[in-house]
């Protein structure tokens, strides 16, 4: 799942994700609520599913990304669900409060597509070594 409300953000990180060739089915969602909106139906329909990973912006309308990660991490079926922080923000007090509410990684946007196309790999990485704390 992409937790993200910048269109193009959203555009470059499937790219990044193909560019590492990463085949995975993905769902976006534009605001926080939405976000939360996904943990609580899973945990009332146990036909729904629970995103195995989550690409989390921090700034998201309606809810914030510290908000939807303490929400994630209550959730009854969702909670083990990986979580790569994906933003602007380079505070390490942000990274600080997104590692104490159980994200596994912090990736900074930054200003040039070929960096930006290092999510890809870092996604794989997280992947393969689950619960591992990455940062870029």
């Amino acid at each position: 799942m992409i937790a993200e409300d910048s269109k193009s953000d959203v555009l470059l990180i499937r790219q990044a994700l193909q560019k590492s060739q990463i085949n995975a089915q993905v769902h976006v969602v534009d605001d926080g609520e939405k976000a939360i909106l996904v943990f609580e139906q899973a945990d009332t329909d146990e036909t729904a599913a629970c995103p195995d990973l989550i690409l989390l912006d921090i700034n998201m309308p309606r809810y914030k990304g510290g908000d939807i990660l303490r929400r994630l991490r209550a959730s009854r079926r969702c909670a083990q669900a990986l979580v790569l922080v994906v933003t602007s923000s380079d505070s390490q007090q942000d990274r600080d409060e997104m590692a104490a509410f159980g994200a596994n990684g912090y990736f900074r946007k930054p200003s040039n597509l070929s960096e930006f196309m290092a999510l890809g790999r870092l996604v794989r990485e997280l992947l393969t070594h689950k619960r591992s704390w990455m940062t870029l």
